[in-house]
């Protein structure tokens, strides 16, 4: 109308918003304390449920899924859906990088994550029939770096290259039976104790098989908990370049052990 000097919004001025507007949402998303507090624990890398970040955040869980889907909303945080749970973690190495950068503004220090899992399930067990714990983990991390395995065809889904599947065929895994199987061929499957993903699927799987017929590993009989040989060691240290062996123990420590058996032995 001729005369009439209000300002209307139309859906095309706000289609591009500038840089700052969009640095400002997300700032204002990160400022808040709670959700603060929920991403810089998952700064170590590790993902956790809403459960525990509402825990983190110190609000109702309610609450905490308000602050996740903001998060989310602002690309900050990623979920990946695992049975009846759900991880989050961070978006990606940016994310975790803008946060490192506030925290030396700030001046402080990130808590160190300190899994509540049995030590002995930690190195290495199994996770119904593949591998979890910290060896499936650096496994998968290698397989990713030597470019073997990818990612794609759904937020959690792995693929082999035909680098990876040349690789694996020497171990004598048939992935092309492996794909025909009425079951996902592979997918990160976040692990209990690291919370990172490990391979989980029928890859997974196989991969545990062989390790346990080339006796790599042996299985407890009295729980889920892997042990790695001396064979293992050496095995995954020529075929895949990772490192298994275990830091060598000082006096003291080992001194430490000594006396805490003696103790228990007594009591």
């Amino acid at each position: 109308m001729v005369g009439d000097d209000r300002f209307v919004y139309h859906p095309s001025m706000v289609a591009g918003l500038p840089v700052e507007i969009g640095a400002a949402g997300i700032a204002a998303a990160i400022g808040e304390p709670a959700r603060a507090r929920m991403l810089y624990c998952l700064l170590d890398g590790h993902a956790r449920t809403s459960t525990e970040l509402a825990i983190i955040g110190e609000v109702s869980p309610s609450t905490a899924s308000v602050h996740l889907a903001r998060l989310k909303e602002q690309r900050l945080v990623q979920v990946l859906r695992q049975g009846k749970h759900r991880y989050y973690s961070l978006q990606g190495e940016t994310v975790a990088r803008a946060l490192e950068a506030l925290m030396v503004v700030a001046g402080g220090a990130r808590q160190k994550f300190v899994p509540a899992t049995p030590p002995h399930l930690r190195p290495a067990r199994t996770c119904y029939d593949h591998m979890a714990g910290h060896l499936a983990v650096s496994l998968r991390d290698r397989f990713e770096k030597l470019n073997w395995l990818s990612t794609g065809g759904g937020e959690d889904a792995y693929d082999l290259t035909e680098k990876g599947t040349k690789a694996l065929a020497t171990l004598g895994i048939d992935v092309d039976a492996l794909r025909s199987l009425r079951r996902r061929f592979a997918y990160a499957c976040v692990d209990w104790s690291e919370r990172r993903p490990h391979i989980g699927g029928a890859l997974g799987g196989a991969i545990l098989q062989v390790a346990l017929k080339n006796e790599w590993l042996v299985q407890n009989l009295d729980s889920r908990a892997l042990s790695l040989t001396a064979l293992g060691r050496r095995q995954i240290q020529a075929r895949f370049g990772l490192d298994c062996y275990a830091p060598r123990k000082s006096s003291a420590s080992l001194l430490k052990e000594r006396a805490s058996a003696m103790s228990a032995a007594v009591d």
